[in-house]
């Protein structure tokens, strides 16, 4: 090697060191960036140059820095509502939990809670029920069909600004104190109320809102008096795996699914059926598996889970824990510790694309889980989860 050249080659060898650290190191955005990337997280389209400049603005610590600001003006595009909103809730109103379902009325109702910021604990109790306007020329809203969401969708009508709020019972004829949020619309009792026992109901209001499914919240300690009829004590002859395993899921289960034994879904009619004080003939499927078991009597219901592993749900502590109908038990659910948990870690999925996964996200996760639980508005929440994320 010529001496010569020596200095000019250890330039380039140092030059090019430097250029591959330097595109090894994270490098954070900007707040045109930050911005962008907020918009992209909430809407899923990118924003207009308008848009932008205002949201950018929000972000820059040298201006506004109110990057909270910048998320709610991304959730004012049309496409937050009519596809990440959908998106997100459509996976709770079937039993295969996919996205790949026509707009309903439970979809329609998670939308425009929280586009009005409808306290979102009353999720599963509240006499709510979004609509189209009457303004769009839809057919009527019918308790035999989804004519009405199947044509809103179709026309590609904006949900931000084409819903209204309604009540259950005013639309649909369900009394009001029969009304449970989502779990009474259409769509949740086509696809829950439907023959069975009505424990699908209860599992996948379970799986879909306080994140656990039956496996997590097995406790084979609790007392199974009110255990149904048509679970075997000795199923093949073995009562150890009642004992167990049956026991388990079923002493807590049972007496609050309890609270459904009033409704149904009749496929031939293609509606919700209530049966006030007449308990629906499923409650008493396969009787003789074991005729001493628990008989139904009326809708009353109470959380064994209070006590036991399970209290560790969160449980709130105002409330009596007991009570009669869908209502107050989806009231028993709603205010749970888990249900915040569980929605907020939702929204963190949906909004992140992936799982908290680090202590940094775990921390972040129960801030916002305060955060909510302070006023249950989960379009904060979808704010914080963008807010946090827009850097990765």
């Amino acid at each position: 090697m010529s001496y010569r050249n020596a200095p000019a080659k250890l330039f380039y060898l140092l030059s090019l060191w430097l250029l591959t650290l330097a595109l090894s190191m994270p490098v954070n955005a900007g707040p045109r960036d930050q911005a962008k990337r907020i918009h992209d997280r909430l809407a899923g389209v990118p924003p207009s140059e308008s848009v932008l400049q205002l949201m950018e603005a929000d972000v820059d610590p040298l201006q506004n820095n109110d990057a909270i600001a910048a998320a709610y003006t991304a959730m004012d595009n049309p496409n937050f509502y009519n596809v990440t909103l959908k998106n997100f809730a459509a996976p709770w109103t079937n039993r295969e939990g996919s996205v790949f379902v026509p707009l309903n009325d439970y979809i329609a109702t998670v939308v425009g809670m929280v586009r009005d910021d409808v306290a979102f604990n009353t999720l599963l109790s509240a006499d709510i029920l979004y609509v189209g306007s009457p303004s769009l020329g839809l057919p009527n809203y019918a308790n035999g069909n989804n004519d009405h969401y199947a044509e809103l969708e179709r026309r590609g009508l904006d949900m931000q600004g084409g819903l209204v709020a309604m009540t259950q019972s005013e639309v649909t004829g369900l009394p009001a104190a029969a009304t449970a949020g989502v779990m009474t619309t259409r769509a949740a009792a086509e696809a829950f109320f439907i023959a069975g026992t009505n424990r699908a109901m209860f599992r996948f209001t379970m799986l879909n809102h306080m994140c656990n499914d039956m496996e997590q919240v097995h406790d084979t300690l609790l007392p199974p008096d009110r255990i149904r009829q048509d679970v075997a004590r000795s199923p093949g002859g073995d009562s150890r795996l009642f004992l167990n395993n049956c026991i388990g899921c079923h002493s807590g289960m049972d007496p609050l699914a309890q609270a459904f034994a009033y409704y149904n879904f009749n496929e031939e009619s293609g509606s919700i059926e209530y049966t006030p004080g007449s308990v629906q003939p499923k409650y008493f499927n396969n009787e003789d598996n074991f005729p001493f078991g628990f008989r139904t009597p009326d809708d009353s219901w109470e959380n064994y889970w209070r006590q036991g592993q399970n209290q560790f749900l969160g449980w709130d502590g105002a409330l009596p824990g007991s009570g009669a109908g869908a209502k107050t038990m989806g009231q028993e659910l709603a205010n749970s510790d888990a249900f915040a948990s569980c929605q907020v870690k939702k929204v963190f999925r949906a909004v992140c694309l992936r799982e908290p996964e680090n202590a940094d996200d775990r921390a972040r996760v129960t801030q916002m889980v305060t955060s909510f639980k302070s006023g249950f508005r989960m379009k904060q929440t979808f704010a914080e989860a963008a807010v946090y994320c827009m850097g990765q």
